[in-house]
Parts: structure tokens; C-alpha cells; sequence
């Protein structure tokens, strides 16, 4: 394959990756009618992490536990409290605003990693957590009391976990190599595991096995965790992690476009603007570091 097709191609997978995950949010949204949301996230992680581990297999990948107690760790907090807290974040919000609120997550790494791993933050990085920060007031609407306050805010907790498991990923990467998908599908496992114990112990209602319930599980499983992952990696390796990053900004537009269309979810003049700014944010962000990846390459 030319270079130009191997580009378009990479370009193909990070449009159905963002159409994949962004969708979900609509699938996550609704299948909880159906199930609990701690269920339901206990249940998507197992079947998620068995997906991702035939991956491996069927991808021949080194399937080898390194440094278990640091993965263990990364599992609880991306896997197991990210992924109870979208759900739970779900039931009273909407798809649409919490794909965006979960999205803040860049901007909450940006200080944490400057606190943390001492990495420099330019002024463009600043800039862009502050227009972050006025489009997170403009979506919470802090002056007024109604609407999903705590899906939102539980939202917005989602996003802060999401961006410490990701500095712990750094952390970890830092110090030894990993296989990105043996990685993924371990702490996948070990997040999975911790759900499970909380879902067992957790009052519920029982769950309606309905159609709907099965394809979101399918769904969640196979495209969003399995198929999502390999174009994933399909997309590292052949766009820069800069342009690669862009994909952050097709994911939560397709989860508001999907919530409005198939939920009625439209959002309201206060809550576009504050879109809009953390879209614009995130562009900023994205592109000023592929910029700089780009002046960092000799020649």
C-alpha cells in the first residue's frame, strides 16, 4: 500500500473509531432502561476484556502480566471507576453533555501531569484549559439549580479519573515498555473483576433481557471494545499520536448529533456555547501539539 493510501486508510479507521465510540453514548444512555448501571458496566467490562484477549490471541500479541501491581491500579481507576461513574453519570444526564463533560479529560491532564510528572506547560496549554474551564461553567450552569446537576457533576468526576488513570499510564510508560493492547485488556480485566464484586454486593433491580440489552452488551463488547481497539492501534501506527488525537474531537460531537437525533436530547444556547468552546479547546490543544511534534522532526 502507497503512503497516500495507508494515510487515507488510517484516516477511514479514526472516522468509524469516532462514529463507534460516539454512538455509544446514545447505547450506553438507553440500555438502562433495561439494566442497572453497575450491572450493566460489570457486565460490558467482563465481556469487554474477554473480547480484547482473543484479540491478542487471534493478533498474536505478547500476552505476558507486567508489573501487575501498577496495572492493577490503572484497572480500578480506568476501567472500574471510569466506567461506573459514565453509566451512573447517565441516568440523569444526557448522552450528548456527558460525552462532552467526560471529554474535559486533556484538560484536567494538562495540571496534573505539570504537578506530577514535572512535564512543561506552554502558555497555548493555559489558554486552552481556561476556554475549557468557561465552556465546563456554561454547560453546569452554576446560577441555575434544575436539570441533571448530579449526572453532570458525576460527569465531570468521570473526566478527573480518567485523566489520573491516564497519568498513571504515563508514569508507567515512563519507566518500562508495554504492549498498548496487552496492557488495555489486563487492567481491562482487573477493572472488570472490581465491578463485578461491587455489582454482586450492590442492591439492583433484576435485568430485562430484552433485545436491545443483548445487542448493547454485543455492541459494547465487540465494536466498542475489540474492533474500537484494533483501529486504534491501526491509527498509531500509521498517523502521528498528534494527529491521532484529533479523534478526541469526533467523539463527543457524534455523541451530541446521536443524542439529538435518536433521543431528543437538543441542547440549549448555554449549553452549545459551552460545547463549543471545549470542542474549540480541545483543537487547540491537539493541533499546537501537533505542531510541535511536527518542529521537533529533523529535516
Amino acid at each position: 500500500m502507497s503512503v497516500n493510501g495507508s494515510s487515507r486508510a488510517a484516516l477511514l479507521a479514526l472516522a468509524a473509531l469516532s462514529l463507534i465510540w460516539g454512538y455509544n453514548w446514545v447505547v450506553m444512555k438507553k440500555v438502562i432502561q433495561y439494566v442497572d448501571p453497575f450491572d450493566f458496566s460489570a457486565i460490558r467490562a467482563a465481556f469487554g476484556a474477554l473480547t480484547l484477549f482473543i484479540v491478542l490471541v487471534l493478533l498474536k500479541r505478547p500476552m505476558r502480566l507486567v508489573a501487575g501491581r501498577e496495572v492493577l491500579l490503572l484497572g480500578l481507576l480506568q476501567t472500574g471507576l471510569f466506567t461506573a461513574l459514565i453509566q451512573w453519570a447517565l441516568v440523569t444526564g444526557g448522552a450528548g453533555k456527558t460525552a462532552v463533560l467526560v471529554y474535559t479529560m486533556p484538560f484536567w491532564v494538562i495540571p496534573m501531569a505539570w504537578l506530577t510528572l514535572g512535564e512543561r506547560v506552554r502558555g497555548v496549554q493555559w489558554f486552552g484549559v481556561a476556554l475549557a474551564g468557561g465552556g465546563l461553567v456554561l454547560i453546569l450552569e452554576p446560577w441555575s439549580l434544575g436539570g441533571s446537576v448530579f449526572g453532570n457533576l458525576l460527569a465531570v468526576l468521570a473526566g478527573i479519573t480518567w485523566a489520573a488513570s491516564s497519568v498513571l499510564a504515563k508514569h508507567m510508560r515512563h519507566k518500562r515498555e508495554f504492549d498498548l493492547l496487552g496492557l488495555t485488556a489486563w487492567q481491562m480485566l482487573f477493572g472488570a473483576l472490581a465491578l463485578c464484586i461491587f455489582a454482586f454486593f450492590h442492591t439492583s433491580r433484576p435485568i430485562e433481557p430484552t433485545p436491545y440489552f443483548f445487542g448493547a452488551l454485543i455492541f459494547n463488547a465487540v465494536f466498542a471494545t475489540g474492533l474500537a481497539w484494533v483501529l486504534w492501534l491501526f491509527v498509531l501506527q500509521r498517523l502521528s499520536a498528534g494527529m491521532a488525537g484529533l479523534s478526541a474531537l469526533g467523539i463527543p460531537m457524534v455523541g451530541v448529533l446521536s443524542g439529538w437525533i435518536e433521543l431528543g436530547e437538543r441542547p440549549t444556547g448555554s449549553e452549545f456555547a459551552g460545547m463549543g468552546l471545549i470542542v474549540g479547546a480541545l483543537a487547540l490543544v491537539s493541533l499546537w501539539g501537533l505542531w510541535q511534534a511536527r518542529r521537533s522532526v529533523p529535516g
